[in-house]
């Protein structure tokens, strides 16, 4: 199933990228998706997560009581404009789902703009195309949570 949603930092690319290499960053992101246990690498132009959450009730009974999510991203070069590209692989701990996309981090909105596209496959005979559907909003609202930590962070960050 494509996927695509938005995310809007008012600062430059160079800062947004900045921010993204950042633990502090990456661990607030943890802590607003309300992981019980996480892990961040940052190794750059690599991030790599993995944060530990309480199952959504309708997924507990196949998944268990706790899902964890792996998160890898690795960004190219910035161009001229300060705009980057990154390769995304998400993927869920002992459970047949991956959301396989790019990132596009590029000048625009408030200030930067990260772009998300990619596909998220939910790998069940039968079933998969309906899961897709029913963990889709799950995925992306994850992936938004980016945005409340980030206007934190550049908050903090900015004027230092």
């Amino acid at each position: 199933m494509d996927i695509s949603t938005d995310l809007d930092f008012a600062a430059d690319p160079a800062s947004v990228y900045a921010m993204m290499m950042d633990r502090g960053y990456q661990e607030q992101v943890c802590v607003a998706s309300e992981s019980r246990r996480w892990e961040v690498e940052i190794t750059p132009p690599r991030t790599w997560t993995s944060r530990t959450l309480t199952a959504p009730e309708s997924a507990a009974r196949f998944t268990g009581p706790e899902l964890t999510i792996l998160e890898d991203t690795t960004w190219g070069e910035a161009g001229p404009d300060g705009s980057r590209d990154a390769d995304l692989v998400l993927t869920v701990e002992r459970q047949p789902v991956a959301l396989r996309g790019r990132l596009r981090l590029a000048p625009g909105g408030r200030g930067t703009t990260i772009r998300l596209t990619g596909e998220l496959k939910v790998n069940v005979p039968l079933l998969g195309r309906k899961l897709e559907q029913a963990a889709s909003p799950a995925v992306l609202a994850g992936f938004r949570t980016q945005q409340s930590a980030g206007d934190r962070w550049l908050g903090e960050h900015q004027n230092v």
